[in-house]
This record gives C-alpha cells, sequence and structure tokens, in this order.
C-alpha cells in the first residue's frame, strides 16, 4: 500500500528533525524534504543538511534556492524603507519565512503531496507565517505541525531523537539558529528570559578584528551596488562582502523584543551586520537626498511595511501598492556612504553625492544664506506667525 507524501519544510535544526522522524514513525507517512535557502547556506552546508535528512530517513530531500526571489521582492524594499522592527530588529528570519513557505507549498503541489508540514512551535510567529501562505496559495493540502500540537520542549524533542538513535550536537542544538542574506537569528535559553543575554559561544562568529577600518558603500537609486569601490555582479554578492566584512568586528549583534502576532512578547538575538550597515548607510544617503515630505511620509510608509511583512501580510495586495511608492522614492538615492568599523559598532562618517541637497549656493546652515536676505527672512517669520497670533489673540492666551 502506497504511502501519502508529505512535504516537511526542512532546516536540519531540532525541531524539523523531530518532525522528520516522528511523520515517519508514528504517522507512517512518505516524508519529502524541502529546504529553502534564503541564501544563508553555503554549498557545504546544504550538503550538510541533505545528509542529515537521509539519515532521519526521508523519501527525498530537495534544496531550493530562492535567494534572488527573496532579494528582489522582499528585501530591496526593507532596504528602500530603512526597515527595522522597534527600530532594533531587520526583520531578518521573519521577512524570509513567506518566501520559504511560498516555496515550500509550490514544490508540494508540484510533487502531488497529500500534506505539508513545517516544525513551528504554537507560541512563535512563523506558525502563522508558514500556514497562512498554505491555507491561503493550496487550501486543498493539509497542515501538519507535530511540534505544535504535542506542544513539545526543546529538551523533549532532544530527548525523543535520542530514543530514536539520533546522534548530534545536542548542546549547539539548544539554541535555534536561522541563517539567510539578511541576517541571523539566535533563540533559546536566555532570549526565553527577560533579564539574561546570549553567551559569546551562541552566535555564529565572533570579533577577529581590532582598530578601526575605512567601509565605503556605494548606492545606485538606493540598491547597493559597490563595496570599497568594487563593483559586484549582482547586489546579493555585494550583501555578502558587507557582511564578511562587518561580522569581522561583530558589527550587528542584538537582541530584538517585540510583539508577537498572537499577542504575546518576545525576544530573539540576532547578528546582522550586512543589513544594520547597509540600512544606516542608506538612510544617511536619504537624509541628504530626499526632501523633507519624501522622508516623512516614506517613514511612514515604511514602518506599516515593516510590520506587515512581520506579520505575515506578505500577500495582501497593499503591499504591493507600497513597494511601489518606496520605489518611486529612491530615483535620486545614489551617492557613497563612508562609515568607520569598530570592535562591535560602527560610526556614520558621512557621503558624496551629485543630488546632495546639502548645496552651498543656498546657503550653509549656521553660517550664510545665499538664496535669501534677511528681509525674505523677517517677513516669511511674520506670515508664519499669523495663525498663531490670530488663536492666542481670539482666546486671550
Amino acid at each position: 500500500m502506497m504511502k501519502e507524501k508529505v512535504v516537511l519544510a526542512f532546516s536540519g535544526g531540532l525541531d524539523t528533525s523531530f518532525c522528520a522522524i516522528y511523520l515517519s514513525q508514528e504517522k507512517g507517512l512518505e516524508v519529502h524534504s524541502a529546504v529553502a535557502n534564503t541564501g544563508g547556506f553555503s554549498k557545504e552546508e546544504l550538503d550538510n543538511i541533505e545528509k542529515k535528512a537521509y539519515d532521519l530517513g526521508v523519501k527525498s530531500h530537495k534544496a531550493l534556492d530562492i535567494t534572488a526571489d527573496y532579494y528582489n521582492k522582499g528585501i530591496r524594499y526593507m532596504v528602500y524603507g530603512n526597515v527595522l522592527r522597534n527600530n532594533t530588529y531587520p526583520i531578518s528570519v521573519s521577512s524570509e519565512r513567506i518566501f520559504q513557505a511560498l516555496a515550500v507549498i509550490e514544490y508540494a503541489k508540484k510533487i502531488g503531496a497529500k500534506y505539508v508540514a513545517h516544525g513551528s512551535t504554537g507560541a512563535g510567529n512563523d506558525q502563522i507565517r508558514f500556514d497562512l501562505a498554505f491555507e491561503v496559495l493550496a487550501p486543498e493540502i493539509r497542515i501538519l505541525t507535530p511540534t505544535r500540537d504535542l506542544a513539545l520542549s526543546r529538551d523533549e524533542e532532544i530527548a525523543y531523537l535520542r530514543d530514536h538513535g539520533v546522534q548530534d550536537n545536542f548542546e549547539k542544538m539548544a539554541y535555534s539558529i536561522n541563517q539567510g542574506l539578511w541576517g541571523t537569528s539566535i533563540g533559546g535559553r536566555e532570549t526565553l528570559t527577560s533579564n539574561q543575554t546570549l553567551p559569546e559561544s551562541a552566535f555564529p562568529t565572533h570579533l577577529s578584528k581590532e582598530g578601526e577600518e575605512i567601509l565605503t558603500l556605494e548606492f545606485l537609486k538606493g540598491q547597493l551596488k559597490s563595496v570599497n569601490g568594487k563593483t559586484h555582479h549582482s547586489t546579493i554578492d555585494a550583501i555578502r562582502e558587507v557582511e564578511r566584512i562587518g561580522s569581522a568586528w561583530a558589527i550587528g549583534r542584538d537582541i530584538h523584543v517585540g510583539d508577537t502576532i498572537i499577542g504575546i512578547k518576545g525576544r530573539v538575538g540576532f547578528e546582522a551586520a550586512a543589513p544594520m550597515l547597509i540600512i544606516k548607510a542608506h538612510h544617511l544617503l536619504e537624509k541628504h537626498t530626499l526632501t523633507k515630505w519624501q522622508q516623512y511620509w516614506k517613514e511612514q510608509l515604511s514602518n506599516w511595511y515593516g510590520m506587515f511583512l512581520h506579520e505575515a501580510q506578505y500577500l495582501e495586495p497593499v503591499m504591493r501598492d507600497m513597494e511601489k511608492f518606496l520605489e518611486s522614492s529612491q530615483e535620486n538615492v545614489t551617492g557613497k556612504v563612508i562609515i568607520k568599523l569598530l570592535p562591535y559598532t560602527f560610526q556614520l562618517v558621512g557621503i558624496e553625492s551629485e543630488h546632495d541637497l546639502m548645496n552651498s549656493s543656498f546657503g550653509q546652515y549656521g553660517e550664510m544664506n545665499k538664496g535669501w536676505t534677511a528681509e525674505d527672512a523677517k517677513g516669511y517669520t511674520k506670515i508664519l506667525g499669523n495663525q498663531l497670533k490670530i488663536f492666542y489673540s481670539v482666546n486671550n492666551k
């Protein structure tokens, strides 16, 4: 009798390793694992994930490379919007999930699977992100979530794997680590508390430089094109180069505290050297090249865009409308940004751009005015004050 197929969104971590065995041995399903790579895995790592999947007994394994899609349809707009969740987190993992879900559900339809599964728990955001995409795009395929349904702790999952003969670095698996082109998240142990921080050993990369270093990033209409004077074949390659340089200084580490989709508070650690350097550099360039009202309205819209992306609303049509606005705003965001790198931090030095609105032919702040006279300023101030003078006069204030 043929077994029914299930496609498991597989990363090789603790939760998905548990699901691979559970779905096969407890549920009697034919498990087909799929890893949706958003740019965080090397070939060696992908090979290791594939080996682990087969060691866990899956029928087949597929690596789905969605890095280009992730950049073109996600990261690009997060840079345009300078998106930082709660002014801290570049939504490294949450922005990946929708693209991973889209790739996995398309693969499930392609191989005729009756079920699709993921390893999310019942206390986080990812369960909503995966479920929502699956339900909207393939309501005919049933969703299985063993970790959520059994309400298992990480220690219980480790015990289950050991009981089934799985040998792995369970100490490392005590942390949930998700890598992507736009950063790495680290969850577990200390992040479950409100008063502890992650140990140095929990971070994938470590400080390896001292002193200081100058980094120059060049943007063309809002997109990163050059790093230290070298033009890269693609912005994806440029992002990887910034990550290589910045991570050696242990830049971009922090713990994000935020509200989950389901209403509880949560903490997650992350390291994201490239996103933090690129977003902050891009934002500085915009301060020089956009008008006051362009910056103001873009900030409002960008906040909404980041929130919707974080909260599983990528498929909402209004996201496409916001993307058109964000792209339009980047017409003059072209130029170089100079950054000083230091251990664990960085300083924005300045910019060079032909679109710099600090054009000295009109005036220099606090120094001299060239585009208007003293009498012009007096008259402007008088007219500007009319509304306030009327209010205070009428109300005897």
